[in-house]
């Protein structure tokens, strides 16, 4: 079992994304731990949220008060209710935050069956609970667990492999072709895209970008993929790289089967209608693209634009990493389409409400005061502490067009140039 901890200073987004999995119907509350308890035993955010108020009001100076902790057997692991309620209370008490006000969910939109975890990590007189050597705890805990619940247990190489795998390439630490194939020689295991456009969006967070070559070379048709290592600001930071060096599984045919079987899954998968739901609610609470894609990484979710020479934004694209989804805005709907944005941003023409949204402002106006937060990331996906508050922005125009040019040519032209150089430096 593999635990993961999130800190933010946003109780209301990690409390409000997990209740949006309750309302769609793919996910439940498991069990709550010092929470107020409801007639109905059912709860909106704001019901849940009052448990956790005394804690925030007493917190001294601790930004990052809020836990959102999810643990994750094997997926061949059956584990029923029961023992994820265990599990759950178990790794709380062994962690130090036993006694503090925390709520389980389950979520079943994927096929891995796994719980989320939400809690504060100030104790009732706002004194911050002590996190020393964390990871280590929890690792600890973890193998404990695995042995109490006959699970099966996860080796230090699957969390090297997950350590590797979210890592974004850093161009200046040179091996780039290690870095590139860390990385696409495992995505399609992970995630579900179904076009060339939106492995781009995914891989961009990665700092890298594939471009199409296709022509022909001694009468035959070819068509074949290039691997494109980018700096922070999403400009080329060095050679391409032919997908054949990275393995079966990073080459064009293989991910055009990858597309097609995604087809297949993505057409009535059940994260959707809570993925739609977060980006409607993220649209109409905020007035700048900054602020959308803040929110919306609150929840998992990174947001990648795509802008033309005259900045408008022509593309957009959702990468789920909680459902480890990828979609286009106007696959979600064309409420959610590249144009939408692109008015709002640019334009200033804010969309209307949909119905959905306009139901659960209704609903949740007569509920408890809830103070406004700055919104800060719950998960840090791709481990990287160059960025404020981790996250990763996807900005526009990061993934450059395909300009035709044979980049074995150019590959070939620089590396002659290397030898000339070298040759002139002899004496």
């Amino acid at each position: 079992m593999i635990a993961k901890i999130g800190r933010s200073a946003n109780l209301y987004g990690a409390l409000a994304y997990n209740n949006l999995k309750v309302q769609h119907e793919n996910g439940k509350i498991l069990f709550a731990n010092k929470i107020i308890e409801t007639p109905n035993g059912e709860y909106s955010v704001a019901q849940l949220a009052q448990s956790f108020a005394p804690y925030l009001i007493a917190n001294r100076n601790t930004e990052k008060h809020t836990l959102h902790i999810s643990l994750n057997p094997d997926p061949k692991d059956k584990v029923d209710d029961e023992k994820f309620k265990e599990m759950a209370e178990q790794y709380m008490w062994e962690m130090g935050y036993g006694e503090q006000p925390f709520v389980v969910f389950k979520h079943t939109d994927i096929d891995r069956s796994h719980i989320h975890i939400v809690s504060v990590c100030v104790d009732e007189q706002g004194k911050k609970i002590s996190d020393k050597f964390e990871k280590m705890r929890s690792m600890k805990v973890c193998r404990e667990l695995e042995k109490l619940h006959g699970l099966i247990p996860a080796t230090e190489k699957q969390h090297r492999q997950n350590d590797k795998i979210f890592r974004p390439l850093d161009y200046r630490k040179g091996d780039i072709k290690s870095q590139i194939a860390s990385v696409v020689r495992h995505l399609p295991n992970y995630y579900q895209y179904l076009s060339l456009g939106e492995y781009n969006a995914l891989l961009s967070l990665f700092h890298i970008t594939t471009e199409k070559v296709e022509g022909e070379r001694h009468g035959k048709m070819q068509r074949s993929l290039l691997y494109i290592p980018l700096n922070e600001n999403g400009e080329r930071a060095g050679n391409p790289f032919k997908a054949s060096l990275f393995g079966k599984n990073a080459g064009l045919p293989e991910l055009e089967q990858h597309f097609e079987e995604c087809k297949i899954a993505l057409k009535n998968h059940p994260s959707k209608p809570t993925i739609k739901s977060a980006i409607s609610i993220a649209l109409q609470s905020t007035t700048n693209e900054l602020d959308f894609k803040k929110q919306l990484a609150q929840q998992g979710i990174n947001v990648v634009t795509r802008r033309n020479d005259a900045g408008r934004i022509y593309g957009i694209t959702f990468i789920d990493h909680n459902s480890k989804t990828v979609w286009n805005g106007s696959r979600l709907g064309k409420e959610l389409s590249a144009n939408v944005f692109n008015e709002y941003w640019v334009n200033n023409i804010k969309p209307k409400a949909t119905n959905h949204i306009q139901q659960q402002k209704s609903h949740t106006s007569n509920e408890a005061d809830i103070p406004n937060e700055e919104p800060h990331q719950l998960f840090n996906f791709l481990n990287t502490d160059k960025h404020e508050d981790g996250l990763i922005e996807a900005l526009g125009g990061l993934l450059p067009e395909a300009q035709g040019e044979d980049y074995e040519e150019i590959d070939f032209a620089n590396r002659m140039k290397k030898k000339r150089k070298r040759k002139r430096g002899r004496p």
